[in-house]
Formats: C-alpha cells, structure tokens, sequence
C-alpha cells in the first residue's frame, strides 16, 4: 500500500528575516492498493516527520515545543520521530567572516539595528522554552554537508541526536556548522561512527538522500519550516504552541487506533 499526501491549504508568513508558516492542515490520503482486497497497515509506532533546516531558528523552538507535548502525551513511548531536510537557502555560501547579523542585513538592506531588534524577538521566544540564542555569534554556512549527516544519523537511529547537536552549535554556541572538522566533532558527540562520520564528509554521500527530502517537501507543498507530518495525516506548520502540538498528536493517536480496530474486525 502506497500513500500519497494532499496538502488542502497552507498559510504562509514571513517573521523578520525567516521564513516560517503558520497552521494546522488536514493531510487528505488518496490509498492505492497493491492487492485486490483492502487493508490497513498500521505500524509498531505512530510516527512524525520532521522538515527542518540547521539555520532556522524556528525549527529549534518547535523541536522543543514539540518535546514538551511529547512530556505531557500517554503514549510518547509509541512514537517514532524521522527528521527531513530542507534548505532555505541553498545557495547561501560559507562565510566564517561574517555573523548572521551582517549577512541580513546585506541582504535584506536593513540596517544592523533593525536586524538585532528582528532577532531579539526571536531571541526571547527562545529563552520561553529554555533555549540561549547568541545571532551575534552565529556564523554564516551552508547546512547542506550538515543535511548529509543527519541523513547518515538518521541510518542509525541517531538523527533527533544529531539535530539537536546542530542546533545547539549554531545558534548557542557560534561554530561553523560547514567546517568539516566541527561536524565531524559534533557528528561524534551525537554518536555517530566517527569513521562512518569522516566517510560521509569526505565523499559526496548521502547528496541524493537530501534531495530527495527536499523534492518531497516540494510534492506536499511545505513553503517554509519547520513542517511537522504526524501519521501522514495532521500537518502542523511553523513552531506551534505545545498546546497545538499535543492537539495534533491526539487527534492522530485517535484516529490511528480507530483505523487499527476497524482492520481488526474485517
């Protein structure tokens, strides 16, 4: 059996410099069958996807968010969590000279000022769920070798690790997230085979495992991250409220178990 996803709406919206979009969006299946009778498959764990890039300061906020639902969910245990990567911009070149400040600011036109009032607002969203954001430190790169890694962790069952070690190096901690020798560093510390790690960054593997999540979130139409797919079946786009989130993993945890027993009485 094969599921295809069909995004009904999406609401987009741009937050200072970032791209982020906000909404909860019904995910419509259209199941085809590769038998003549019908069934439904339901795995061991309900699971969610996660499309998130490195430098999007959302996607850490809603990676915690999503952790505090998860606290409070009965059946948290039964969940399988898949990160995906997205690039918001994948031309971005790899500047360790400059912050992300002044690489805004050039961009966009804005003045340094107003790009340090834009990210303090982001600032204390983050500080509400526990996280220390410096932009004053962050440093220019391109996520794309990073995306190849957390391909790599997600082989081994170590990607919300690797995410995690990402996140906390760009935004807390001012590394250079394409340096080699910092991911390959952080790669470990989340883990990860160092051989295995040093393999991957001194090849082009896993280049077409990015790709392909990309072109996915081409498919069902995911404009901005982060984008959370629960059961293939609930969308929440943007770093939603824990509320929102627990809301969404309910919905789905119910309609997961009806469709379960509704397959065990044919």
């Amino acid at each position: 059996m094969f599921n295809k996803l069909f995004i009904t709406r999406i609401v987009v919206t741009k937050i200072g410099a970032h791209l982020c979009s906000f909404a909860l969006i019904r995910v419509h299946h259209s199941r085809i069958s590769v038998h003549s009778s019908s069934f439904v498959f339901i795995s061991v764990k309900m699971k969610i996807e996660i499309w998130s890039d490195v430098m999007c300061p959302f996607c850490y906020i809603g990676k915690r968010r999503l952790e505090k639902a998860l606290e409070q969910f009965p059946h948290k245990d039964d969940i399988e969590i898949t990160w995906k990567s997205f690039q918001l911009n994948p031309d971005i070149k790899t500047d360790p000279g400059r912050n992300i400040n002044q690489y805004l600011s050039e961009a966009k036109g804005w003045s340094l000022q107003q790009v340090r009032d834009i990210n303090a607002n982001v600032t204390n969203m983050a500080k509400e769920v526990g996280l220390h954001y410096d932009f004053d430190r962050v440093i220019v790169a391109n996520s794309f070798d990073a995306h190849r890694l957390i391909q790599l962790a997600k082989t081994v069952g170590k990607d919300d690790a690797m995410e995690e070690e990402l996140f906390k190096a760009y935004f807390t901690d001012g590394k250079n997230t394409a340096d080699h020798a910092v991911l390959l560093d952080l790669a470990i510390q989340a883990g990860l085979d160092a051989d295995a790690a040093k393999k991957v960054l001194n090849s082009t593997e896993y280049s077409e495992a990015v790709g392909n999540d990309i072109y996915e979130a081409r498919q069902i139409n995911v404009r901005g991250v982060p984008y959370f797919v629960f059961n293939d079946r609930y969308a929440v786009s943007g770093a939603q409220s824990t509320e929102t989130f627990l809301g969404a993993l309910n919905k789905s945890w119910q309609e997961r178990e009806r469709e379960s027993a509704e397959g065990e009485g044919r």
